[in-house]
């Protein structure tokens, strides 16, 4: 795999890491195929005076069947689990809170990186050779590391209403939350404009009468070390990266002492019991997948680093197989969100379980619901001098949240009631 291939790889992918050694792959292709390079003018003559046999980066057959199992599974995680936390959002009322329309834009990033550039470039990284045209490789180009800042920007969002919700008691209007999804959006794009202009395609052939096109970069400037391009791709490594993560550490770092590590003043119900640990399960959720994305990503961009500094890493004899790994892991974040929400949350489980209920094949054991009066009689006898922000409520969801029943059945005055008196209400009824 040469440095061309990886290069148009990384920027298919994501990336932060996208073209920072073109110059590298247009001297590894005057090397390899007898590309006349003329420097002075920046244009690349198409005379090859050697060619080469065959293309030499088609894996062996078991390998191709090794990386299309395992990118196909993950793919199709992605896409239908993204799609359920969005179905889940936007059908059932009750779900549409401020830090749920968050994860339904996370939802949604997941999904489109999944259809728009990892099936494809799954194909292009198997077998080294760009099948799909000069448009599509300019949007595939685009919308990876689009979505890839969209969903930082919104894990960041996520963070700062969870800040101004449980530090400063402050909560965000739906109005609010929908112009930033909208910022969010609009400033991925700016960021990835870039690589759509900057791409194109380029064709090499083979003695066999076979050929082979690439999907890669064409910045401004000397081929050999681009500044704008070095320049863009540091760029997106600190703002996809290194600052969201350090934003997230410290945000999570305040509301982890404050949620685990002060004690309340005053005498300490069972309400605010109740809502602390319904905030405390949401920070936990949310740090899980933070973590998975920091995981996830780590290895790409320690990838980057290294063959910045050492690029005779790219004539390692098995580089594309490793990279096609790095890359599975970068990929792989996007399936991992529904399973934590489906994990480490009952409304979203409830949600899952009532989308699993409609196949036949599929069994979920429902649970009984506990008889209205004797429920009733229990919270009463529960809640004596508590106001209607009580456990009734509270004992009535314990019992239903494993059943596969909608969401719908939080009563809608009790959840605006609470919403009124602590903005942080809302995670009672992620």
């Amino acid at each position: 795999m040469n440095a061309s291939q990886k290069i148009s790889a990384f920027s298919l992918a994501r990336t932060t890491i996208s073209s920072l050694l073109e110059s590298q792959a247009v001297q590894d292709k005057s090397s390899s195929y007898d590309v006349t390079i003329d420097w002075a003018d920046n244009t690349t003559t198409e005379e090859l005076s050697t060619l080469a046999p065959t293309n030499p980066f088609i894996l062996p057959w078991w390998q191709q069947v090794f990386f299309i199992i395992i990118f196909l599974a993950m793919i199709i995680a992605s896409i239908g689990g993204n799609l359920i936390v969005m179905w889940i959002v936007l059908w059932h009322k009750r779900m549409r809170t401020v830090t749920n329309y968050f994860l339904f834009n996370l939802a949604l990033a997941d999904a489109l990186i999944s259809v728009w550039n990892t099936l494809f470039n799954t194909a292009y990284l198997l077998y080294s050779n760009w099948w799909f045209g000069e448009d599509f490789c300019k949007f595939s180009m685009f919308v990876a590391p689009c979505t890839t800042s969209a969903s930082v920007f919104t894990l960041m969002a996520i963070a700062i209403d969870r800040y101004l919700a449980i530090m400063r008691w402050v909560r965000m209007s739906a109005k609010v939350v929908i112009g930033l999804i909208v910022v969010i959006w609009l400033a991925s794009c700016l960021i990835s404009l870039p690589l759509a202009i900057y791409s194109k395609t380029e064709t090499f052939s083979y003695a066999d009468g076979s050929t082979r096109t690439l999907c890669l970069q064409e910045w401004p400037g000397n081929q050999r070390s681009s500044s704008v391009e070095l320049g863009y791709n540091i760029f997106l490594i600190i703002v996809n990266y290194f600052l969201p993560m350090f934003i997230l550490i410290v945000t999570y770092t305040f509301l982890g002492k404050e949620l685990w590590g002060s004690k309340a003043i005053g005498e300490n119900t069972s309400i605010q019991q109740q809502r602390v640990k319904a905030k405390q399960k949401v920070v936990k959720m949310m740090i899980v997948v933070v973590i998975i994305f920091a995981v996830c990503w780590l290895p790409m961009h320690l990838y980057f680093l290294l063959v910045s500094s050492f690029p005779s890493i790219n004539s390692y004899q098995y580089i594309q197989q490793i990279f096609l790994i790095i890359y599975w892991m970068a990929m792989s974040n996007s399936m991992y969100n529904p399973i934590i929400y489906c994990w480490m949350n009952a409304r979203f489980r409830q949600g899952f379980k009532l989308v699993f209920c409609i196949f036949p094949c599929v069994h979920v054991q429902k649970k009984r619901r506990p008889d209205r009066n004797m429920t009733l009689s229990m919270s009463m006898s529960d809640t004596k001098g508590v106001n209607r922000n009580g456990s009734l409520m509270h004992t009535t969801m314990e019992n239903m949240e494993e059943s596969c029943n909608s969401p719908e059945t939080i009563q809608e005055t009790d959840w605006k009631q609470n919403s009124k008196d602590d903005p942080a209400a809302d995670d009672e009824y992620l």
